[in-house]
Order: C-alpha cells, then sequence, then structure tokens
C-alpha cells in the first residue's frame, strides 16, 4: 500500500457527474483536489434511464452530442391499462449518461489541481491531528491519503456513508437497450401494484433504439420479466442490459466534522421518478460555496457545514425532493380504479391545462398548489383519503421531519 505525503484540500470518493462537477467547481478556487474512483472506466456501469429536464442547459453547458433526443408527450398507463397523454413546456432531453459522466471528468484532467485514482475503491477513514488542524486519513485497496474534506459521491450505497451511520432506503431497477417501434416523441410511464415503489419506463434514446427499464423493492428480475411480456418485447433481442440501485426517500443527513455527503450518498433523488441530475447538480453548487467558505474561514465543523451546505440544500431542493416523496407515499396508496378515476378527471376537467402549464418533473411545488385549489382534485384527494386512513399518518410525519 502507498502512503502519500501530499495532504490534498479535498478528498471526493466517486467520479460519477457529482464528483466530476463538483471537483470542476472547486478546481477554480485553486483548492488541490484528489478524486477516488472504483470503475476502470468513467460512466461505467451506465445505471441511469437519462431523462432529464431541460433545466440541465440552464446549469451547465451541455454538447449537443451529448444531448440524443426530446420527448413532447408524456403517455402514462394505470394498472387496468388505460393510457393519458401529458404534454407541456418541459420537453425534457434524452442524454447520453455515459458522456455526461465523462464531460466534467474530461475537463479535470487538464487541470493541474485535480488528480484521479481510478481503481480504486475507498475502504475507510480516521482522523488525526497535524500542527493542531484536523485531518482525515482516507484508506483506498492501494493507498493512504490525507485530506481537509472528504466528500462521499459515492453512491445510493455509499460506503462513507455507512461508516458515518447513514444508510439509504432503496429499490432495485433493471433496463434493457433493445431495437424497437414505439413514438421516439413520446416517454410511456407504467404503475402497476406490483411496483407501486416506482414504475416501470419506456425512454426513446433514438435512432429506434428505445430504453426500457423497471424498478421496484423485490423480485426485480420477475418482475422485469413480467414487464416485458405485458409489451411484448423479446429479452433476447436486447443490445444490452444494465442494473442498479435507487435510493428512495428523503435527503439524509449530509453534513459531519470534516465531511459531507452528496448526489444518491445524500438521497438528493426524486422519489416519483428516480432521477436526481438536476438535484445533485444543484446540491453540487450549494456543496462548492460551502467548502470554499471553510478554506476561507479554516472552519471544517459539522456545524458549520450544516449551516451552510445541509440548511441550505433543504431550503431550495429539499423542499422539491419532500413533495416528490410524498407524491409517491399518495401514489403507492392508490388501488387500480383510483388512477382510472384520477385519468378521467384530468381528462375533464381543467387538471389537464394546470398540468400544461405548471408541470414541472423536477419541482412540482407550483403545481400542488394550484392543484390544491382545484375543487374535483381536491374532492378525489379527500377521497383517497377517507380510504385509507393510515395515508393521513404518513403525509403528516413527512412534512414534520
Amino acid at each position: 500500500m502507498n502512503n502519500s505525503s501530499k495532504i490534498y484540500d479535498v478528498c471526493i470518493i466517486g467520479a460519477s457527474i457529482a464528483g466530476n462537477y463538483l471537483a470542476y467547481l472547486l478546481s477554480r478556487s485553486g483548492l488541490n483536489i484528489a478524486i477516488i474512483e472504483e470503475h476502470k472506466e468513467i460512466g461505467i456501469p451506465l445505471q441511469c434511464a437519462g431523462i432529464i429536464s431541460k433545466k440541465l442547459t440552464q446549469l451547465i453547458d451541455v454538447p449537443e452530442e451529448i444531448i440524443l433526443n426530446r420527448v413532447k408527450i408524456a403517455k402514462i398507463f394505470s394498472p387496468s391499462g388505460r393510457s393519458i397523454e401529458l404534454s407541456g413546456d418541459e420537453e425534457p432531453y434524452i442524454i447520453d449518461r455515459v458522456a455526461l459522466d465523462r464531460l466534467f471528468y474530461k475537463k479535470n484532467q487538464i487541470k493541474q489541481n485535480i488528480e484521479y485514482f481510478l481503481v480504486e475503491k475507498f475502504k475507510n477513514f480516521h482522523y488525526f491531528k497535524e500542527n493542531n488542524q484536523k485531518l482525515i486519513q482516507i484508506e483506498t485497496a492501494r493507498r493512504i491519503i490525507s485530506a481537509k474534506i472528504l466528500v462521499g459521491c459515492d453512491g445510493p450505497m455509499s460506503t462513507v456513508g455507512k461508516l458515518l451511520d447513514v444508510q439509504n432506503n432503496t429499490i432495485s431497477a433493471i433496463q434493457i437497450r433493445i431495437n424497437e417501434n414505439f413514438d421516439e416523441n413520446k416517454v410511456y410511464l407504467y404503475f402497476d401494484h406490483r411496483w407501486k415503489e416506482l414504475l416501470g419506463w419506456i425512454v426513446p434514446e433514438g435512432n429506434n433504439i428505445y430504453r426500457i427499464g423497471l424498478a421496484s423493492s423485490r423480485n426485480i428480475s420477475k418482475k422485469f420479466k413480467i414487464f416485458l411480456n405485458q409489451l411484448n418485447i423479446e429479452i433476447k433481442n436486447k443490445i444490452s442490459q444494465q442494473g442498479g440501485i435507487i435510493p428512495i426517500g428523503k435527503m439524509n443527513k449530509m453534513a459531519f466534522e470534516n465531511i459531507l455527503l452528496l448526489g444518491d450518498s445524500a438521497c438528493q433523488v426524486k422519489a416519483t421518478t428516480g432521477g436526481g441530475i438536476i438535484m445533485l447538480l444543484s446540491a453540487s453548487k450549494i456543496a462548492a460555496t460551502c467548502i470554499i467558505k471553510c478554506f476561507k474561514e479554516n472552519c471544517f465543523s459539522k456545524n458549520f457545514i450544516k449551516k451552510n451546505y445541509e440548511k441550505v440544500c433543504a431550503r431550495t431542493i429539499g423542499k422539491q425532493l419532500k413533495i416528490n416523496y410524498l407524491i409517491r407515499i399518495i401514489f403507492e396508496n392508490f388501488h387500480s380504479d383510483d388512477f382510472d378515476d384520477l385519468f378521467k378527471i384530468i381528462k375533464t376537467t381543467k387538471i389537464e391545462k394546470i398540468i400544461s402549464l405548471y408541470g414541472d418533473m423536477d419541482f412540482p411545488r407550483s403545481l400542488i398548489f394550484k392543484l390544491a385549489r382545484n375543487f374535483t382534485f381536491l374532492k378525489f384527494f379527500f377521497r383517497i383519503l377517507k380510504k385509507n386512513p393510515n395515508l393521513i399518518y404518513q403525509i403528516i410525519i413527512t412534512l414534520l421531519f
């Protein structure tokens, strides 16, 4: 094992989009950064459906070649097979997720103050003092390095998080890429009580290639076969297959002594769709501002990081993530006829127009407030609450904590 005498300012565990983007933001302040990544190739294995709102281009400069397609319509299916089509100004991007992960990796490679350690699995850390300053010693499978701040960007099953007694609730996902003949202007979403924790999807990548996937808490392989049979899809015709883990819930604890968690490791993921790119990019900017402030004020305490990172995230993306989680809880309590009734209401009232005007796949708060003023929707919602008394308790607990 190699021991490095160099003390880095920041050590980031994980070189996906979260870790790479944070390093890029921090590098402009002259901080020395080490990035530990267990895989040989950045972005591999692919673990994302790759559908992202157009807010992506408001956060970062996105090369045209990374955008593979755009969709105009979401066709949503109830468990009974009934469907509704929704459209609006959102028109999300279908992106090359591997290329997105590599975008800032390539930018970072030419920077003198960023050093990557690939094919190195993070194992442990401990605190030590040097010249009356608290530092962190980071152990990988191949070396030991030191840093003033450690950032866990190592995914939903974060090892950094586990060492801090932070654990996410997770579900499993599976996806194939396949040549098929669906509408390339539409994304297809399938609700079903058998995979009530999330949903099934068909995402048009372009050139008649579709990403077909499913996420659920248990028996994912069996349920995915059922889903493909339902779609009359032969898995043997797949181009490739991917699998992964999705954190589900509200944002977790993120601030610790000299340490913060970012991205999937902090559960900065929408419980409605399992997507998190917009959230983690937004959180990365907040994290970068906090870390730079840590060095300017020479303060790396838990309270300082909590005030300048965790609480700022809670006031911004945290509110939206909590609403996404509430929506997920409500959908989990739906029966098949509840979906059908909701679809009928949407089709026959002004709700469809409200959704088209105020619908936002990342920030649903404005839409919820608008729907709360619609009498027909409120009547339907209170009927759901009456049928599921425990749902009231779940909503209150979510709002309070």
